[in-house]
C-alpha cells in the first residue's frame, strides 16, 4: 500500500505537497474500510436513539392494558408466564409504577432461551413472549454492536471505530482551508456539478461530521471488546471500577437465611419508600441465603439508585447512588448515556440524531465522489511519496498497539500483506489522478 508514481523521498524532507498528497492517501485506505460500517452503524445507531418511541409504537399492544381492577399479585403474574412457556429461571421484575401499564418479566423459558413476558397486571394475562434477542430494539442493537457476529463481528465493528478516528483526523487536515482556499469556501454549500459538487458536499459533510461524529466514537470505545476490556482492566486496578451492585462483588446475603421470603410486592414498596425514581427493575435472590437486588431504571443516571434488600426481613443492606462511583467509572457511564443520546434531554438526541445523518451523508458522498474519481478499473489510490518504515513510523505503531491496539494490530499486519502480497500482485497501489 506504499508504491507510488511519484519519486520517494526521506520523511523529513517531504514538501508541503507531498505530504498532502501521503495523508490524501492515508485518508482513503482509511475511509476505504470505514465507511461501509459507518453507514450500517449511523443508521443503526440513529434508529437506537428513538427506542421508547419505537417501542411505544411496536409494542403497545403489549404495553398498555385497560385498568379493570387492583392488580394481582406479582406472584400470580409469574405464575401465568411459567404454564405459558416454562421458567427455569426468573431473571427479574420491570415496572413502570404506572396505571395501565403492562408487567416485564423477564425469564429463561423451558428451552433455557432467555425471554420477555409482558403481563396485564389485572388479569394474569400473557399478552406476548419473545425471547430477548428476537426483540426488534435489540436486532437494532446487535447489528450496531457486532453486526449480528456476536464477538467476531464486535471486533470488525471496534476496529472500524478505530480506523475512523484515523479517517476524521487526516480528513480535518485536508478539509482545513490552505493556499487559495477560504473559511468561506470550506463551509459554502457545494456548487456546480458532477464530480465538483460531490467533493465539495463531502468536504462540508466531513468538517461538519467530525465535530458531531468523534464525540460519539470516544463515548463508544468503552463497549468494545479489546479497548473496552483494557481500560475495565486498569479501572480495577487503580480503584475506578464502578461500584454498582448489579454485577459487582461485596453485595451482602440476607442476614437470616431463613423463613419466609418477602413478596415483590414489599420489594417494590420498599424502593419507593428510599425514594427510588419509577420505573423500577428488581431481580429476585438465586437462592436462599442471597437477597433482593432492586433499582431504579430511570435514563437519568443520577437517578439510578440501587438496593440491595434483605429477602426475609425486607431490611436494606447496602445502598449504591451514581455520585457513590469512581471519577472515571462516572465519566464512562456519562459517556455512554451521551452515546444513547439521553444525557441532557432533548438537545442530546437531536444532536445525535443529527450525527447520525451526517454519518449516512458522509458515507455516500465519500463513495460518490471516489467513484467519479477513480480511474476505470482501478480503486483510484492517490499517488503519494513512498513511506519508509522509520524510527518515528515504529513509534507511531507501538503508540497505537498501546493506546489502539486493535489499530496497531491490523496496521502492522497492512504493512507486512502490502510487503509479502499487494506489491507483487498491484493490489491497493496508488494511481495518478
Amino acid at each position: 500500500m506504499t508504491d507510488t508514481h511519484l519519486s520517494a523521498q526521506p520523511e523529513s524532507k517531504l514538501s508541503a505537497g507531498a505530504f498532502y498528497r501521503l495523508v490524501w492517501k492515508w485518508h482513503f485506505l482509511a475511509s476505504l474500510y470505514v465507511l461501509p460500517f459507518m453507514l450500517i452503524l449511523s443508521i443503526t445507531g440513529g434508529i437506537y436513539l428513538f427506542k421508547p418511541q419505537i417501542e411505544e409504537w411496536l409494542y403497545a399492544d403489549r404495553l398498555n392494558v385497560e385498568i379493570t381492577g387492583p392488580a394481582l399479585p406479582y406472584a400470580a403474574q409469574i405464575d401465568a408466564v411459567r404454564e405459558s412457556a416454562g421458567i427455569t429461571r426468573l431473571r427479574g421484575i420491570t415496572t413502570e409504577d404506572r396505571p395501565g401499564r403492562t408487567t416485564l418479566i423477564e425469564f429463561n423459558d423451558a428451552d433455557k432461551t432467555r425471554s420477555y413476558a409482558w403481563v396485564n397486571p389485572y388479569t394474569a394475562d400473557v399478552l406476548a413472549i419473545t425471547p430477548r434477542e428476537d426483540t426488534a430494539m435489540r436486532v437494532v442493537k446487535n447489528i450496531h454492536g457486532a453486526l449480528l457476529g456476536g464477538s467476531i463481528g464486535t471486533k470488525f465493528v471496534e476496529l472500524a471505530a478505530h480506523w475512523a478516528i484515523v479517517m476524521f483526523i487526516t480528513g480535518i487536515y485536508l478539509w482545513w482551508p490552505r493556499g487559495e482556499r477560504r473559511w468561506r469556501d470550506v463551509l459554502s454549500l457545494p456548487r456546480g456539478a458532477g464530480r465538483p459538487w460531490w467533493r465539495q458536499a463531502h468536504l462540508l459533510v466531513g468538517g461538519l461530521a467530525f465535530v458531531l461524529i468523534m464525540p460519539l466514537l470516544a463515548s463508544g470505545l468503552p463497549w468494545t471488546d479489546v479497548w473496552g476490556g483494557g481500560l475495565s482492566y486498569v479501572q480495577e486496578q487503580t480503584g475506578q471500577k464502578s461500584k454498582s451492585l448489579r454485577f459487582g462483588g461485596g453485595v451482602p446475603n440476607s442476614v437470616a437465611q431463613s423463613g419466609d421470603t418477602i413478596p415483590a410486592e414489599t420489594v417494590f414498596d420498599i424502593a419507593r419508600a428510599q425514594g427510588l425514581v419509577a420505573p423500577y427493575e428488581l431481580r429476585p435472590p438465586k437462592n436462599n441465603k442471597a437477597a433482593y437486588w432492586i433499582r431504579s431504571a430511570s435514563r437519568n443516571r443520577f437517578e439510578q439508585t440501587e438496593l440491595i434488600i434483605d429477602q426475609y426481613s425486607g431490611d436494606v443492606l447496602k445502598r449504591h447512588e451514581f455520585s457513590d462511583n469512581p471519577a472515571v467509572a462516572k465519566t464512562v457511564s456519562l459517556g455512554i448515556s451521551f452515546h444513547q443520546g439521553e444525557l441532557y434531554g432533548i438537545a442530546n438526541l437531536v444532536q445525535n440524531t443529527l450525527a447520525a445523518l451526517l454519518g449516512v451523508a458522509l458515507s455516500v458522498t465519500g463513495f460518490v465522489a471516489w467513484w467519479k474519481r477513480r480511474p476505470k478499473g482501478t480503486l483510484g489510490v492517490p499517488a503519494a511519496p513512498t513511506a519508509a518504515l522509520s524510527s518515528g513510523m515504529g513509534i507511531l505503531i507501538i503508540g497505537l498497539m498501546i493506546f489502539l491496539p486493535l489499530m496497531g494490530a491490523s496496521l502492522v499486519l497492512a504493512l507486512v500483506l502490502d510487503w509479502l502480497v499487494f506489491k507483487r500482485l498491484g493490489w491497493f497501489q496508488a494511481q495518478t489522478a
